[in-house]
């Protein structure tokens, strides 16, 4: 009579989960046509490769997995003939047994340590992928007949994989599907933050002012505010969050996103019914400007006055000249200190000049144009230079600049050149304060976010 082992060797106890597998093997087999399924044994473990979190395995058990493969001559992987069928008091044939010494399958793995794969070969049983085929003593050999072919062997049975193969094929799809969404929510993630960030810097840029704003019960009324609301939101991502989180926060990013839209476009429009009002009110007043032009007589009717001065139009109209260019110039200076940066924005994106204000803090803007000159000083800066960057960015905007300056450190070599170069691109226009106060603050995020990664 012909038995085949069901239960391991020595000290190792019999799992549930190994019955399981057996049974379920073992009805596989004894299915129609079940030795007509072929099964190529690279594309399934490749297959099990992308499926390893839902089935329970390692990639050092796969390690194993892939050794035991390699044993087995065939690329495919097929039950012999009959091997589901059963002679009167037989167990169930073999399917597939391989059955490596412990020092080849070592050197297959590429020197595993054989406590190590020991552990490994148990996880690969409890998972269901293989079956233990122990002989009476524990060794693993095969006994052949009179034709040479194999009679009976002890070692692992690769049947379960047959067995599995559609599950595991279903796995692995879904695996792919899942990896599929969180890659484009990670894309949708990071085009929503670029935009947050790219339309708070126009806001602070632009001086766009709004009314209070509810985002997730929290009043906001400043920029200041909403990019505190966008730091605390990115500080929640991370590479190991699942697909529920990442739809979560790809959301909140999404609303917030739209509420800064919502913000521009509202200040946008704003603009254009104000432009549209200013010019119907210069069409009106030129019609009324116009109407003694037009009726001549009445002029030509009316007396002067005795004594009466005779008109200088030049004068009148250098005087209104005059009059235009010093309120275009009030205009400009009003434009420009509505583009005052939040204080606390200029000190979280630069917190090293904090350390040179009174006492120890700054408070107020004069507090920091104070620290800025000390901090001028100590970075070599000459007056000719404060002076120049005074003139032309004005006392809060250049404080600002020491401020940034001081904050990067070791990355400016000369910072008194620096300064002139800033100061020369501002009196052409073609310099802002807010991608840099931006780029401050997405560095110190960064930083920070590394430093979480490391400590946890």
């Amino acid at each position: 009579m012909r038995t085949h082992s069901t239960t391991p060797f020595g000290r190792r106890p019999l799992s549930l989960a190994m019955v399981a597998t057996q049974a379920a093997t073992r009805d596989f087999a004894a299915k129609l046509h079940a030795s007509e399924t072929v099964v190529h044994k690279w594309r399934l473990f490749r297959a099990l490769t992308e499926a390893k979190g839902p089935l329970g395995v390692t990639d050092r058990a796969l390690s194993v997995l892939h050794a035991l493969l390699s044993f087995h001559q065939e690329t495919a992987l097929t039950l012999p003939e009959g091997a589901g069928g059963e002679e009167e008091g037989d167990s169930p044939a073999p399917g597939i047994v391989v059955f490596p010494s412990n020092r080849e399958l070592s050197i297959r793995a590429h020197g595993m340590a054989p406590a190590t794969l020991r552990r490994h070969l148990a996880s690969l049983v409890e998972a269901g992928l293989i079956i233990r085929r122990d002989s009476p003593n524990g060794k693993r050999f095969a006994r052949r007949g009179q034709g040479g072919e194999i009679a009976e062997a002890f070692g692992f049975d690769l049947a379960p994989l047959i067995a599995r193969a559609a599950e595991i094929e279903n796995l692995a799809e879904e695996v792919r599907i899942e990896n599929h969404a969180i890659a484009l929510l990670r894309e949708k993630i990071t085009l929503v933050r670029r935009d947050i960030v790219k339309m708070i810097e126009t806001g602070i840029e632009e001086g766009v002012r709004f009314a209070l704003v509810s985002i997730d019960g929290q009043e906001i009324g400043d920029w200041e505010g909403l990019y505190g609301r966008y730091q605390a939101l990115s500080a929640r991502y991370s590479r190991s969050l699942g697909r529920a989180e990442l739809e979560a926060l790809a959301g909140e990013l999404a609303a917030l996103a739209g509420e800064i839209q919502k913000l521009l476009e509202t200040h946008v429009n704003q603009q254009k019914r104000s432009a549209n009002e200013s010019q119907t009110e210069r069409h009106i007043q030129n019609q009324i400007t116009n109407i003694p032009d037009l009726e001549p007589s009445l002029r030509k009717g009316r007396a002067e006055p005795p004594g009466s001065m005779p008109e200088e139009p030049e004068a009148d109209s250098a005087g209104a000249s005059t009059t235009e260019s010093r309120g275009s110039e009030i205009g400009e200076r009003q434009a420009s200190s509505t583009r005052t940066y939040p204080l606390g924005m200029v000190l979280q994106a630069c917190p090293d000049i904090v350390d040179y204000g009174k006492s120890g803090e700054i408070s107020c803007w004069r507090d920091l144009v104070d620290a800025a000159a000390i901090v001028r000083s100590a970075l070599g800066v000459s007056p000719d230079a404060w002076k120049q960057a005074l003139d032309v960015l004005g006392e809060h905007d250049a404080s600002i600049v020491i401020a940034a300056i001081l904050q990067r450190g070791e990355e400016i070599k000369s910072a008194g050149g620096y300064l002139r170069v800033l100061t020369g691109k501002a009196r052409e226009g073609e310099f802002s304060l807010g991608p840099v106060l931006m780029a401050l603050l997405r560095g110190k995020a960064a930083k920070a976010a590394r430093e979480r990664r490391q400590a946890g």
